[in-house]
């Protein structure tokens, strides 16, 4: 069984590419944070993974708060799965070009290719962003990195991608309907390719839930629990579908993940129970039972024990007015999100 499988279904990523760029040196960038993309973006109800492929030439790039560079090589991907603003550049020091006062231009005007700089060495960037629910993607963001770096042509599937990709770009405005799905799939599969491989670099010793997932037991174990949250699961039955004995699953399972498979299956019942909330009109009863909660009054104290507040106020905090246009729907969404960490900052909980 394959956990991050089922977590990716779970966490619903949706992917596209919103630039295709050619930069000479030198030239330097600053792209804005997360919260900021998804203004111009109108999805201000998801959370927003940037990635930049580089097609051709070199860079570098740094996180606006860390001025230490990170060089970037033809066939690298760079991912910041938790969207921090940063800088991209070549050559010597210029002052940085204002991504942000481009955007709306740039997502209205699709994957027309762009030329910026002062005619040196060419860097050819491909960069889309990936969005997801924003409470059932928080297990899988908490184990990765704030830059995650790869380069995708050390393997025929990622050439392939990478080849399949750039010229569904290039041919984008002649590629008729359905090709902005297509680039959309292909920077998916791009996104999870990268996953796959960090998974797979890292080093043996490892703990946490990203290296959870590659030990084959624990591997096991999250996935049936990820595909099957609502089961009464015990430690005595999740051990007999994992084949092993009830002491060494939760011996295993804390060493990887520092809590109990029961504990970790609240913690995914609650992060199911929020995104239910937040995203449909079903009553906090209903939410309930679909989580795996006999009862609301149940549902109801495990809850308020992990986001501080009971689901009913936490619904009125999160949940995204569908009737407002995306731009007043941002505001909203964000006064409402703040609100909602004071609330849980006055219990003593992190939002």
């Amino acid at each position: 069984m394959d956990v991050l499988s089922e977590v990716l279904k779970a966490v619903k990523l949706d992917g596209a590419v919103f630039f295709n760029g050619v930069f000479s040196t030198p030239w330097c960038a600053r792209e804005p944070d997360a919260c900021t993309m998804a203004t111009y973006l109108s999805v201000q109800s998801k959370h927003v993974i940037i990635f930049h492929l580089v097609t051709e030439g070199n860079a570098y790039i740094s996180l606006e708060r860390d001025a230490r560079r990170v060089p970037l090589v033809s066939g690298d991907i760079v991912v910041l799965p938790h969207g921090q603003a940063h800088v991209m550049g070549n050559g010597p020091p210029v002052t940085p070009m204002e991504t942000a006062a481009q955007l709306s231009r740039i997502v209205s005007e699709g994957l027309r290719l762009y030329r910026f700089g002062r005619g040196g060495e060419v860097t050819k960037l491909i960069c889309g962003y990936m969005t997801c629910d924003p409470q059932l993607s928080r297990m899988l963001l908490a184990g990765l990195p704030e830059i995650i770096k790869i380069n995708i042509r050390d393997e025929a599937s990622g050439r392939w991608l990478e080849d399949t990709l750039r010229y569904s770009v290039d041919h984008a405005e002649a590629s008729g309907p359905g090709g902005a799905a297509v680039v959309a799939k292909l920077s998916e599969a791009l996104f999870v390719e990268t996953l796959r491989r960090f998974i797979s670099a890292l080093p043996p010793a490892q703990t946490g839930w990203l290296a959870g997932v590659r030990e084959p037991d624990i591997g096991k174990a999250l996935a049936i629990l990820h595909r099957e949250p609502a089961q009464p699961w015990t430690i005595a039955s999740l051990a007999n579908e994992v084949g092993l004995s009830r002491s060494v699953l939760a011996e295993r399972f804390r060493h990887y993940l520092s809590e109990t498979p029961i504990g970790y299956l609240t913690r995914w019942r609650m992060h199911l129970g929020a995104q239910l909330l937040t995203s449909t009109s079903k009553s906090v009863a209903e939410v309930a039972g679909d989580v795996g909660y006999e009862s609301e009054p149940s549902f109801n104290r495990a809850f308020k024990r992990a986001f501080g507040i009971p689901p009913a106020r936490f619904r009125s905090y999160a949940k995204p007015h569908r009737d407002r246009s995306p731009g007043a729907a941002g505001v909203q969404g964000r006064t409402r999100v703040s609100g909602m960490r004071r609330e849980l900052a006055a219990h003593g909980e992190r939002p």
